[in-house]
């Protein structure tokens, strides 16, 4: 891993034994990009890599010269104006009106390590010799102020994580209209992009489209990343697949409104950003005042779409999740939601508890409905106390106190950044939400969005929250958030201040998220948003893990589970076995499949324990039983995509440790047809030179060549259901002792 300069040349390489990304400084002064791909040997003249000569239309930056045009070339970060009319990476007002800026290289510095961003979620290291860190200062040296670069390149991975940072040293003031976290021209257009598009209850759906000349792209407006779209994209080559072939992933760590888009000029270049969305983004700087964005992750592949997925689940389970619960067997869970609803008795919620504890269940989760006058959607939200006796006769308190003599650990629901009108908060403080003067305020779920630009609303919830996790012994949180952002104006900001609104709410949820996790580091958060509609890096490194989807049918989890696993660890997936008829889609799956989709992930139930058969409470116990067995390898093996649920009748999928020594496979058959073919279903990432036994079967080995090359043989019989319609098996490899000869 280095980054070395070349002063001759003005040529920066950054590089590790993976990936090499080389910057130049250019004619003009701006930044250009030269190559960004597999690892290249250093030299200190790659200047041939910097295309250029005359073409019609084209403006250059001197008189008679030329060569250099920016139109053409492959910019860093460029600018408006000054001869580049492709998609800006910022765009920056002056006082006079002016959009027209000219950022040149003025400096930089190299150091080990990484920086935190202040204020907001990024990758970071343990050890200073995990990473190289170069910011590179441009200046507009018109209106004083600094552009600064931020790149660094880890040893371990074939990861960028790049961030801006504008700082005006000027005596007038300049607003940002525009800052994306990356910006990046590649040479060509001979792409795929992906993308996670969907919606509530359909999260993270796999959409592939061909480039074409134009600007295509994803994008949130919605004040949070959104079930719609994920703060993620890839490009791919048209011949790449899962294990082979160029891919580049880009993800940002941010949780608000952001913006991932390609364009292709006429020329087939193409120019990748990141960042922000610049719609309702409008930043003043005054004199020595800074603005920091978030980061950007570029992720390089050359080992197809799931050696891209693996970088980014170990990088983020790593190097961005953090705290006590980052490496720790997480804990299953039983959640009381789709049992009770909001109307429950203290004995109904004991006896679930009761129940569960015998299956081997370890955390009872007490959801909505526990605070203020809350029996529906309609009222209480704001007020995180106790008000109702008749339901908690002995409060929060009271009752985690007989789910912890019962040998369970308790958790808690709150939405802190929600506030319904019937409730005491609002009748005290009713400019507290988001509402724009003089006009109606847009309600979504019957509930309002409490203002976190405000650091008195802020530090107003942290108390009630603060209060509830002191006197009670609370182990876990589950954070919601159940609507989208209208209306974004603040009456804690001045008029010329309403830009920065919806960057600032999503700083206040995160300062909140930070005033808990200081003061009760050992809670473990899981995060929700309707489910997973704020499933992004963002929050992983405040909880490490994410309820995945409200939508908990089998069958659409294979999918949903499928998509948030190209960016997405397993360790972050909260995956849990519901009821039936489903309550989303309505559908009848055997329980034995609902648990074989929910162990690849963090496992939890959602269910009523008591109306279940004995039979169905031992296949519970066994399912709780393997989980325990497996967590850890589930949290830290390599997880393979091998059956794509989104083309054909079936899902597959496997995780392997990394010693390669365990693997245990999932095979989810959606719908059987009549006088079917045979179905052989090849591995990967085993030891081919190892002996595997399966289910522990130790009569039979097989080798770890013959299972990826020539395949393991799928017998429907051998399926829960026998290989009827949502039919599936968990199959459990373990080597053995020899080699393959």
């Amino acid at each position: 891993m280095a980054i070395i300069f070349s002063e001759q040349t003005r040529e920066f390489h950054l590089f590790n034994h993976q990936i090499s990304y080389i910057m130049k400084v250019l004619p003009n002064g701006q930044m250009g990009n030269l190559y960004y791909g597999k690892k290249i040997k250093h030299k200190n003249n790659y200047s041939y890599l910097l295309e250029g000569g005359h073409r019609s239309l084209a403006v250059y930056c001197e008189e008679n010269e030329y060569f250099f045009s920016p139109q053409y070339t492959r910019m860093e970060y460029p600018c408006t104006g000054m001869g580049d009319f492709r998609e800006p990476a910022f765009e920056l007002l002056q006082e006079n009106g002016s959009r027209i800026t000219n950022f040149q290289y003025q400096s930089h510095i190299i150091y080990k390590g990484k920086n935190r961003l202040s204020g907001l979620p990024a990758l970071y290291v343990e050890d200073e010799d995990e990473a190289e860190t170069i910011e590179i200062t441009l200046t507009d040296s018109l209106l004083k102020v600094d552009c600064i670069l931020q790149y660094s390149i880890f040893r371990d991975y074939p990861v960028i994580a790049r961030s801006v940072k504008f700082y005006n040293h000027g005596n007038e003031k300049v607003t940002l209209d525009r800052v994306l976290s990356a910006s990046i021209d590649l040479p060509d257009a001979e792409y795929e992009m992906i993308q996670l598009s969907g919606a509530w209850a359909r999260e993270r759906d796999v959409i592939c489209r061909k480039l074409n000349v134009g600007v295509q792209g994803i994008n949130s407006r919605r004040g949070i990343s959104s079930a719609e779209q994920n703060p993620f994209i890839a490009l791919k080559r048209p011949e790449t697949n899962e294990f082979s072939g160029e891919a580049i992933g880009f993800s940002l760590i941010y949780s608000g409104n952001h913006m991932e888009s390609v364009e292709v000029d006429t020329c087939n270049m193409s120019r990748i950003q990141i960042g922000i969305h610049p719609e309702g983004f409008s930043w003043l700087l005054k004199p020595e005042e800074s603005f920091q964005s978030p980061e950007a992750v570029l992720v390089y592949s050359d080992q197809g779409m799931n050696g891209m997925s693996q970088t980014f689940h170990r990088i983020y389970r790593s190097r961005l999740v953090r705290g006590l619960w980052r490496d720790r067997e997480r804990p299953i869970l039983i959640n009381n939601w789709e049992a009770t609803g909001p109307q429950f008795t203290e004995r109904q919620v004991l006896d679930i508890a009761s129940t569960a504890k015998k299956m081997g269940i370890e955390l009872f989760v007490l959801d909505d409905g526990w605070f203020g006058k809350r029996d529906d959607d309609k009222s209480g939200l704001g007020d995180w106390y106790v008000t109702d006796y008749d339901k908690l006769p002995e409060g929060i308190e009271g009752l985690a106190k007989k789910i912890n003599a019962m040998g369970m650990d308790f958790g808690l629901w709150f939405e802190p950044e929600m506030i319904n009108k019937d409730s005491d908060l609002f009748r005290e403080h009713s400019d507290w939400i988001l509402s724009a003067p003089g006009r109606k305020a847009s309600p979504s779920r019957n509930q309002y969005v409490l203002d976190f630009t405000s650091e008195k609303v802020v530090e107003y919830i942290y108390n009630l929250m603060e209060r509830v996790l002191m006197n009670a012994p609370i182990t876990y949180v589950k954070w919601d958030m159940n609507r989208y952002l209208s209306e974004v104006y603040s009456t804690a900001h001045k008029a010329g201040e309403q830009g920065k609104v919806f960057h600032k709410y999503i700083l206040g949820v995160y300062r909140l998220y930070e005033l808990l996790i200081e003061k009760f580091p050992e809670v473990l958060f899981e995060s929700c948003s309707s489910g997973g509609a704020r499933f992004d890096p963002g929050m992983l490194y405040y909880a490490p893990q994410t309820w995945t989807s409200d939508n908990t049918d089998a069958i659409e989890r294979i999918k949903i589970q499928y998509g948030t696993s190209f960016v997405y660890p397993l360790s972050s997936i909260g995956a849990h076995v519901s009821e039936v008829p489903n309550q989303q889609v309505g559908r009848v799956t055997p329980l034995e499949t609902r648990g074989n989709v929910a162990q690849f992930g963090m496992l939890g139930y959602e269910l009523d324990l008591q109306r279940l058969t004995e039979r169905e409470r031992q296949i519970i116990k066994e399912q709780v039983e393997f989980h325990k067995k497996y967590r850890k390898l589930i949290m830290s093996g390599d997880f393979y995509r091998l059956q794509n649920p989104f083309e054909g009748k079936a899902g597959a999928w496997m995780v392997v440790s990394q010693d390669k020594n365990e693997a245990f496979v999932g095979f989810y058959k959606i719908l059987s047809i009549a006088n079917e073919e045979w179905i052989r279903l090849k591995l990967t990432g085993l030891d081919e030179n190892k002996r595997y036994i399966l289910d522990e079967d130790e009569s039979e080995w097989f080798g770890g060549d013959e299972l990826m090359h020539a395949g393991m043989v799928i017998c429907k019989e051998d399926l829960c259901g026998r290989g009827r319609d949502f039919s599936s098996r968990i199959y459990r490899l373990k080597s053995c002792m020899g080699q393959e000869g």
